[in-house]
């Protein structure tokens, strides 16, 4: 941070090789400058707190940086590669390729972008912080400067009249004190309202990123229940499997990241987690599954072992099933996102999905080949 030394209180030195708040050794408490540090303690944890979020921000800035770069490196690449490819070909298969391109492009450029935003997002609230971290650390100075002198004075009378001198200089100190503390206070307050405005920002940029695919309940594709034919009850109850599965999701609603917006969670890695969820909860029901990170080897699972159904047989579904959002399983652009089924009305589903905005939630589906590309039956 401009070469500011975070660990130092001022530049007036102690006369005992330091005090324990700035990494010396501790000085005699004989010492007015330490009894005036001592007294400053809120004022140096407020100091220590600015300086450690600045090293944060610099790092977090210096990974959005990197990333960006890479993105954007690797956007460009793929719009060449897939510019000279169709530049040679022709046909019905070249034009679905084409599109397909230009989404990923798109996508691709979206990340890049977000990435760098995001980078200066951040350098904006190091540079608060910085700012902050000097302020502090020039109070402190200030403060310090004025107490010592005051302490001295205070300790040097003699006879009769010490006690008062002391009681005196003490109380001199304390007001000093509350005084440069309010003021300490008011830059870290500063501070910590540009970082909620930075998380604010941060976080709205999430919405621009292609992600695991259904952090936002509020998208298009969660359509307003179907209506219930009075001929087709609801599927509320499945195998003895399926309700044991739905009964352990049904537990798990309410569930968070911890912090938000981290997936940190308890069901697996720290990554985008709604199948590890959803698999974490059927092994919990006793089937023999992985516990996988990717939606789309959920379903490849369940081909190997004749549990799965595709688009065109959504009609198979019953609660304690996955249904697998998306096209297809080939990777993450394809295969989106996953959830339990819990029951099924009509031609409306209702589900509980890990990771949709950062916790267990229950949702509803309309049961369509738009929104699906199959399911998986637990056993």
């Amino acid at each position: 941070m401009a070469g500011q030394d975070k660990s130092a209180v001022g530049h007036n030195k102690p006369a005992h090789g330091g005090s324990a708040a700035n990494g010396g050794t501790a000085a005699p408490a004989t010492d007015s400058r330490s009894i005036a540090l001592a007294a400053a303690a809120q004022m140096i944890e407020h100091r220590n707190r600015l300086a450690g979020k600045a090293d944060d921000a610099q790092k977090a800035e210096l990974v959005l940086t990197t990333v960006g770069q890479n993105v954007d490196e690797y956007h460009q690449t793929h719009a060449k590669n897939a510019s000279s490819l169709t530049g040679h070909w022709s046909g019905a298969t070249a034009d679905k390729f084409h599109t397909r391109a230009k989404k990923v492009n798109a996508s691709l450029a979206t990340t890049a972008q977000s990435a760098s935003k995001g980078a200066a997002i951040v350098r904006g609230v190091a540079g608060h912080l910085d700012s902050g971290h000097t302020a502090v650390v020039r109070l402190i100075d200030e403060y310090v400067g004025k107490a010592t002198p005051i302490l001295d004075a205070a300790r040097s009378v003699q006879g009769s009249g010490a006690h008062a001198a002391l009681v005196k200089g003490v109380g001199q100190v304390v007001d000093l004190v509350r005084h440069y503390t309010a003021e300490s206070k008011s830059h870290l307050d500063k501070v910590n309202t540009e970082m909620a405005h930075a998380a604010r920002q941060l976080k709205a940029l999430e919405k621009h990123v292609e992600h695991d695919g259904y952090a936002d309940p509020k998208k298009a594709h969660h359509k307003a229940p179907a209506k219930v034919h009075k001929h087709e009850p609801p599927k509320t109850h499945g195998s003895a499997k399926g309700k044991d599965i739905v009964n352990r999701a049904r537990k798990e609603l309410g569930t968070t990241e911890h912090p938000p917006g981290s997936n940190k969670q308890k069901y697996g890695p720290t990554t985008y987690w709604c199948s590890l969820f959803a698999t974490w909860v059927w092994r919990k029901a006793g089937v023999n599954i992985p516990q996988y990170a990717f939606t789309g080897d959920v379903y490849t699972w369940g081909q190997q072992h004749h549990l799965a159904y595709d688009s065109k047989h959504l009609d198979q579904v019953r609660p304690g099933d996955v249904l697998l959002f998306g096209s297809g399983p080939q990777n993450t652009t394809t295969s989106t996102h996953i959830a339990i089924v819990e029951s099924v009305d009509g031609n409306t589903v209702h589900t509980i999905e890990g990771n949709s905005g950062d916790a267990v939630r229950r949702q509803t589906h309309t049961l369509s080949s738009g929104t699906f590309y199959g399911g998986v039956h637990p056993s």
